[in-house]
């Protein structure tokens, strides 16, 4: 039998807006893999500080001075909350694959744990180091 509503349905569910609310599993979703992109950009960032370092004096002078500064102290800072949220997205993963967890309800309060486990990590982080 044809689907008569085929031409009305939303086409995605990342079609946010009037079609779709965002959800707290949607959204964490989303994050861990926006965090993952950010934790590649960091790593790039380090290699070069690295490279400069054993190449180019110069080079490793404008580095390190942008990594000491007030910017790069705050992009360090939102490098690992990126790196915590990610570890801590990974590790839902984990339990959700040995069927733990897998409750709505459970899964929404999993999200809001990340964002909060991660902004704690970060702060400790931040602390210590």
């Amino acid at each position: 039998m044809a689907d008569v509503n085929r031409g009305k349905r939303p086409l995605s569910p990342f079609m946010i807006g009037p079609y779709y609310r965002p959800q707290m599993t949607s959204i964490s979703s989303i994050m861990v893999r926006i965090t993952g992109l950010a934790s590649l950009g960091t790593i790039t960032l380090i290699v070069a500080w690295l490279l400069a370092a054993a190449t180019s004096e110069a080079c490793f002078v404008w580095l390190d001075g942008l990594l000491r500064s007030f910017v790069g102290d705050v992009l360090l800072f939102l490098a690992t909350w990126a790196l915590w949220y990610h570890m801590l997205g990974r590790l839902r993963h984990v339990i959700w694959d040995f069927g733990y967890c897998l409750d709505v309800k459970i899964s929404e309060k999993m999200g809001l744990g990340m964002f909060v486990g991660a902004s704690i990590l970060t702060v400790l982080t931040a602390i210590v180091v």
